[in-house]
């Protein structure tokens, strides 16, 4: 064993490790300064461009966003959301060559109280937060998940479309005109260019934002004895979940929105699929994975982000310094962090450690649901 090197000198194969020392994929020209995947090597501008042009052909090639629709940008401080939120900035900037149309505005439900968050922990990280939306000049909503209480379990049935639109291609291009020479109207002396970045120039002066009204000790006890009754970390999650979706949508149908935007990354989408199908879930695959989910009528859940992998929003938040808040969640102080989704999680994550394509796979070639089983098959 000890002469192997003496016998076999100069004819072992030494793996070559990769290295960020060649030419951008895309310009040819700059250095790369970071490798996505296997080949997939960009310099830092090429990878700002890549960035951002999938973000804007994943809403333009599904076109289910309508000029001049209120959208809601549910971020909750992690790195995807805010990753989402700066994409849209992005989007509806002065500078950017095609602007998008519709009116953005943001929403955070405040979870401290079922993870078992202080008061003053609740606050201080409601505060960063408050400064991140404050600079981006939209509209934005602070709810705290007790507020849930006292909404009706009808929330989630779906309601009738008044504003429901046929997703053609020749209805888009239609209210896209439209939109245009409505804002020509409403400013004549605005030109085109200006009429299709007016939505850009909106700011809190035209909205008035501002905190719900303040909980109560009783209200925050009311929803931790709720959380205590649950047993098992894997159904609090699963009633979280559904809290939230409480909130946001009563919250997008109060306040005009028809459209949510969800940040959910294909990583995360990975780790939902295959917690799903451990949960029995499996024939709502589609909608719970898809880029829209309509199940909800008059307000349909969009994800933009679902093309991106978790490796490639933390790349572009720590290049281009975009602000993420970490917020502790449900499972940091429990005793029993067993639950089938951070099980889930964790097997994903390292399988994807060792071989790559794990999440493409799950991610792109999900197994069939239990609606599209043949009858009899077990």
């Amino acid at each position: 064993m000890c002469q192997v090197d003496e016998e076999y000198n100069g004819q072992l194969e030494h793996r070559v490790t990769p290295r960020v020392s060649k030419k951008c994929v895309k310009c040819k020209e700059n250095t790369a300064v970071l490798i996505i995947r296997a080949g997939d090597a960009f310099c830092r501008g090429c990878f700002k461009e890549y960035f951002i042009h999938k973000f804007r052909a994943m809403l333009g090639k599904n076109r289910v966003i309508f000029p001049g629709e209120k959208v809601l940008l549910a971020v909750s401080g992690g790195p995807a959301s805010s990753s989402m939120l700066s994409q849209v900035q992005e989007g509806l900037s002065r500078d950017a060559p095609k602007k998008l149309r519709f009116v953005p505005g943001i929403i955070y439900i405040d979870e401290g109280g079922a993870s078992g968050q202080s008061m003053e922990e609740r606050e201080r990280a409601v505060a960063q937060l408050e400064s991140v939306f404050r600079a981006t000049n939209y509209h934005y909503h602070i709810v705290h998940l007790e507020q849930v209480l006292s909404l009706p379990s009808s929330v989630l049935d779906a309601g009738s479309s008044a504003t429901e639109k046929p997703q053609t291609g020749s209805s888009y291009k239609a209210a896209v005109d439209q939109f245009i020479q409505t804002k020509k109207n409403q400013h004549p002396d605005l030109s085109v260019e200006n009429a299709q970045s007016h939505l850009s120039s909106l700011s809190m002066h035209e909205v008035e934002n501002g905190v719900t009204s303040p909980i109560t000790p009783e209200h925050t006890q009311a929803l931790q004895k709720l959380f205590a009754s649950v047993r098992t970390l894997t159904a609090k999650e699963d009633l979280l979940h559904t809290l939230r979706q409480h909130l946001i949508l009563h919250t997008a149908r109060t306040q005009g929105y028809t459209k949510v935007m969800m940040g959910d990354s294909c990583s995360r989408l990975a780790i939902k699929l295959l917690s799903n199908i451990s949960l029995g879930r499996g024939a709502s695959l589609a909608t719970d994975t898809g880029f829209s989910d309509p199940r909800y009528g008059d307000v349909v859940i969009v994800r933009p982000m679902r093309d991106y992998s978790s490796k490639e929003i933390a790349y572009y938040n720590r290049m281009f310094d975009i602000p993420s808040v970490f917020i502790p969640g449900l499972d940091t102080k429990a005793q029993d962090k067993a639950s089938i989704q951070h099980l889930t999680e964790s097997f994903v994550t390292k399988l994807q450690t060792d071989f790559p394509s794990t999440v493409s796979t799950i991610y792109r070639h999900p197994p069939p649901s239990c609606s599209t089983l043949p009858a009899g098959s077990s």
